[in-house]
């Protein structure tokens, strides 16, 4: 299972609780207790299910069966990590419910429930849960607030998920900690210098360098510094393909244009599924502050402005998959459907195709770049990789508004930013507010016409010193610096359709709204690229404005193109 060949389990045996509950913020938001009446609206959505003293209502890190409303009797809330603890988290009675977010799409479980005495509860199932949050909209926000706030104490206590057994500043330990903190999913790591549980798996399993972090799982697995993918797989956070289901819409990409796509298609009755390499919210999802996007005038954070559109989205009933990658678009529809071959092996089929899969991370031509990509080098500017630099001096290459953002965020925890932009200036590529924030900010400094040229450390190791020279005149500096973040743009992430006729643009970025042999005498959508049935939207799309605001429009608008074109291949030929 997972990165670790063994697939070993630890064999600690389970503490009995000895802590009291945890204090949550908010906690009659967070765990509201529900009248009689509104009990009984919510029993058509259900079934009655009773269990017996000590009878597990749902296990952690196994699939979730739903939510369950409490009729009579207790139920205790139990965390359980790999290690064999077991901390109580908190007792729940009549009138409340159990479930957390992850119930809407019937992913694993974060925590126990067992039956104190007798128990008699409303199981409600994930799909008839998305119909009651639906059907019922005053109930129904009280319960989603309850359950988007229950995920966010999870993670502020990083109650559930996998252990992280390693040094804090280690460069797979920062790679795993982001990819779980921008999917949303708890997680706690342990530094084997500080704490003993972790001092003794290290003895135990006696890792070596390039094992570093080891991942404990809740059934005590531990997996060798696994890649993101195993590690998702293992943590029963991804799943494949429904069998043979065919969906109405496939969205590649779960950025804000992919995500926009799904909620406004999954809200209106479409079938969708939507895949991700790496994590909900794409580029914009790094975003440390968006102040421009319109309706947050205090601004909110990528992050925060894509977990609530994933969740949104899960709402409706879109099956998420990440990280999953999609690598070939077979658009022959033989069968009048369309074929996504997907990094495992699988397959999926939809009838229509949305291509939100944006732009990848550009890598400037620096010397020695490639030995220090996750060993200093950065392509995001997360508190993860803040933390590494806490007051320490910092290089920033970039001019438009992500590096921007970065560079004021990094600001509140090194000592001194360095921004190196190419140009001669930061007004035709920045927002004007963030240019003035950034002239504000005394830690920033910035240089103008210049380059970074070199990358100099310990090969394998880390990021040492920076090198980088005037475009004026070819006069070089060397500083040493320890964490380098480039914001240089990103190139169209399109091999994927290579062979399906998509057209793209010189830059590879793809063609919409063009005519071809194929789509000639039929109305098409702005939106909707030379294959018909396969459209483009957000950063992907040739012309696309690169703002997150325009990427979302283009979401909400290329679904009624959608229903235009299902809707065409749905009528009988004549």
């Amino acid at each position: 299972m997972g990165g670790d060949a063994t697939g070993s389990k630890t064999n600690g045996g389970a503490a009995q609780p000895s802590s009291p509950s945890r204090v949550f913020a908010r906690p009659e938001q967070t765990f509201p207790e529900l009248t009689a009446s509104e009990i009984a609206r919510m029993r058509r959505f259900g079934e009655i299910r009773k269990y017996n003293n000590g009878e597990r209502l749902f296990e952690t890190g196994k699939p979730g069966p739903g939510m369950f409303v409490v009729l009579s009797g207790h139920v205790t809330i139990t965390e359980r990590d790999g290690l064999g603890h077991v901390t109580p988290v908190i007792d729940q009675g009549p009138g409340q419910f159990l479930a957390e977010i992850g119930q809407l799409s019937g992913r694993v479980a974060l925590v126990d429930g067992h039956a104190e005495g007798e128990v008699e509860t409303l199981l409600i199932p994930p799909d008839r849960l998305r119909a009651l949050l639906v059907a019922e909209a005053d109930l129904g926000e009280r319960i989603m607030r309850a359950l988007i706030l229950r995920r966010v104490s999870l993670i502020q206590g990083g109650v559930g998920g996998p252990v992280l057994i390693g040094p804090s500043n280690s460069t797979s330990v920062v790679r795993l900690q982001g990819f779980l903190t921008r999917n949303g999913f708890p997680h706690h790591l342990l530094d084997p210098e500080r704490d003993h549980d972790a001092a003794e798996m290290i003895a135990r399993y006696s890792p070596s360098p390039s094992d570093w972090p080891l991942a404990v799982t809740a059934d005590g697995t531990v997996l060798r510094n696994p890649a993101e993918t195993d590690l998702a797989r293992a943590l029963g956070m991804i799943g494949g393909p429904r069998g043979d289901r065919v969906y109405d819409a496939a969205i590649v990409g779960c950025g804000p244009a992919g995500l926009a796509t799904a909620v406004y298609a999954a809200s209106e009755g479409l079938s969708v599924v939507v895949l991700d390499a790496r994590a909900f919210g794409g580029q914009a999802g790094a975003s440390a502050r968006i102040e421009n996007y319109l309706g947050f005038p205090t601004g909110i954070s990528g992050q925060a402005l894509a977990g609530r559109a994933f969740t949104q989205a899960q709402k409706f009933g879109a099956d998420i998959m990440i990280p999953i990658s999609a690598k070939a678009l077979d658009c022959t529809r033989t069968d009048g459907a369309f074929a996504l071959k997907l990094d495992g092996g699988e397959a999926l089929r939809a009838r229509s195709v949305v291509v939100a899969s944006g732009a990848r991370y550009r890598r400037p031509e620096i010397e020695n770049l490639a030995s220090f990509e996750g060993r200093g080098v950065w392509y995001w500017a997360s508190p993860v990789e803040a933390r590494l630099c806490a007051d320490q001096d910092v290089v920033l290459v970039g001019g438009g508004n992500s590096a921007g953002q970065a560079a004021v965020f990094l600001s509140g925890h090194a000592r001194k930013v360095y921004m190196i932009i190419r140009g001669g200036g930061l007004g035709a590529s920045m927002s004007r507010y963030l240019i003035e924030r950034i002239e504000a900010t005394p830690n920033i400094e910035l240089m103008f016409n210049s380059e970074v040229v070199a990358l100099e450390g310990a090969e394998g190791v880390s990021l040492e010193r920076v090198r980088w020279r005037s475009r004026l005149s070819a006069e070089e500096s060397t500083i040493d610096i320890r964490n380098l973040f480039l914001f240089v743009g990103a190139d169209p992430a399109t091999g994927w359709l290579d062979g399906c006729g998509v057209a793209l643009d010189r830059a590879g970025f793809v063609v919409t709204g063009a005519q071809s042999d194929l789509n000639l005498g039929r109305p098409r959508s702005s939106l909707e690229t030379s294959v018909p049935g396969v459209f483009a939207v957000g950063d992907v799309r040739s012309g696309s404005v690169k703002r997150v605001g325009g990427a979302i429009g283009e979401g909400a608008q290329v679904v009624a193109a959608l229903h235009g074109f299902l809707g065409d291949a749905a009528k009988p030929a004549l």
